[in-house]
C-alpha cells in the first residue's frame, strides 16, 4: 500500500497550520511504518492520495488520482468568518469539494459536527492532531536566543501569541489587551499568508504600525519551538478553530495557556488552560501568578494525550481499512 500526501505548501503557505500539521506527520509515518510514503502534488497512481489542503492543485490531483482519495478537514466554513475576504463566496464552495472525496478526517468533536451537517454521505472517521513532542519542549538555550534576537530582557514578562493576523484570530483584543499593559512584552508570531486576501487586511497593517512600543510583530520565524521557550504566558484570543495547534505546543513547552472561552478548546483541553470572555476577564488572569504557575505545572503532561505518535498509528490503522474496502 502506497500513500501520497498532497498539501499546497508553496510560499508563505508552508507556515499554515495544515501544512504544519501534515508535515509532522508526514515524517514520523516515514520513520515509525513501513508504508511507501510520497508527498507529491503532481502524483496520480498512488493507493491513497491523503490531502491536507485543497486549493486548485490539489483539487486537480483529486480529480486526476485513481486511488482512494482522504480529505483531513483542516478547514471549515466556520473558521473562515473573520478569517477571509469575501468569506460567503469561499465557504459555499466547501460541500461541492468536500462530497467528492472518499472520506473524511475530522479532528475535533466541533469540525465533525459541521463536515457531517454539509456532507452526510461522506464516511468520515476522527483522528486529532498531534506533535513532536521531542521537539517542543523547554529549553533554556532557545529562550536566551529568542529573547536576545528581539531585545527582549530575561526580567520582562513576555506573553507570546502564535497565529496568522486576521481578526478571527483575536488580532484586536491582543492589541487592546497590550495596551492596557504596556509593561508586559506581548508577541505575536505569524503573518499574512493569504495576502491582501486577509481579512481587514490594510486596517490591521496600519495598526501593526501604530502599535504601541511593547509590541513585536515578528512575522514568520525561524524555528517556532524558540518562541514558545521564550514566553511566560502563552495568550490565544481566537474567535474560532476546529483544534487549536498552537495551545498543544505551548503546552508542550510548559506554558501555562490563557484561551478564550470557546466550545473547541473545552472540548480538547479541558480545563488544562485558563479561560476568559472579555479583556478584563484576560487581564485578571494574566496577574495572577498563582493561578499561571499552578497551570504552567501540568502543562507538558496535558500535551502527552496528542502525541504524534499516537496519531500516526490511527492514520495507519485508517490506512488499511480504506484500501482494503
Amino acid at each position: 500500500m502506497d500513500v501520497n500526501f498532497v498539501v499546497e505548501d508553496m510560499l508563505l503557505f508552508k507556515y499554515i497550520g495544515c501544512s504544519t500539521v501534515a508535515r509532522t506527520l508526514y515524517k514520523t509515518l516515514k520513520q515509525e511504518s513501513d508504508l511507501d510514503l510520497t508527498w507529491e502534488r503532481f502524483r496520480y497512481n498512488a493507493d491513497i492520495s491523503h490531502y491536507h489542503t485543497f486549493g486548485p492543485i490539489a483539487l486537480l490531483n483529486r480529480r486526476l488520482s485513481g486511488g482512494k482519495r482522504i480529505l483531513t478537514a483542516h478547514s471549515t466554513p466556520r473558521v473562515n468568518i473573520g478569517n477571509l475576504a469575501l468569506t460567503k463566496a469561499i465557504n459555499k464552495r466547501y460541500p461541492e469539494i468536500y462530497r467528492k472525496f472518499d472520506h473524511i478526517v475530522t479532528i475535533s468533536e466541533s469540525c465533525e459536527q459541521e463536515v457531517k451537517e454539509m456532507v452526510p454521505d461522506v464516511p468520515v472517521t476522527r483522528i486529532p492532531n498531534g506533535i513532536n513532542r521531542s521537539y517542543f519542549h523547554p529549553s533554556p538555550e532557545k529562550r536566551i536566543s529568542f529573547r536576545e534576537m528581539y531585545g527582549i530582557s530575561e526580567d520582562e514578562q513576555m506573553i507570546l501569541t502564535v497565529a496568522q493576523v486576521s481578526p478571527r484570530k483575536g488580532f484586536y483584543d491582543f492589541i487592546e489587551l497590550a495596551s492596557r499593559y504596556p509593561d508586559i512584552r506581548f508577541v505575536w508570531v505569524g503573518g499574512f499568508p493569504y495576502g491582501i486576501a486577509s481579512k481587514d487586511y490594510l486596517k490591521i497593517k496600519w495598526l501593526i504600525q501604530k502599535r504601541t512600543n511593547n509590541v513585536i510583530f515578528t512575522g514568520f520565524v525561524r524555528d517556532i519551538a524558540e518562541a514558545y521557550c521564550a514566553a511566560d504566558i502563552f495568550f490565544m484570543p481566537t474567535f474560532a478553530e476546529t483544534f487549536g495547534l498552537a495551545v498543544l505546543e505551548a503546552q508542550a513547552c510548559g506554558l501555562p495557556v490563557l484561551a478564550r472561552n470557546i466550545p473547541e478548546f473545552h472540548e480538547v483541553y479541558g480545563d488544562t488552560v485558563r479561560y476568559f470572555s472579555t479583556i478584563e476577564d484576560a487581564g485578571r488572569e494574566i496577574t495572577d501568578e498563582t493561578t499561571l504557575r499552578a497551570c504552567a505545572i501540568q502543562a507538558r503532561d496535558a500535551s502527552a494525550h496528542y502525541d504524534i505518535k499516537d496519531v500516526c498509528t490511527a492514520h495507519i490503522k485508517l490506512y488499511q481499512e480504506i484500501f482494503n474496502t
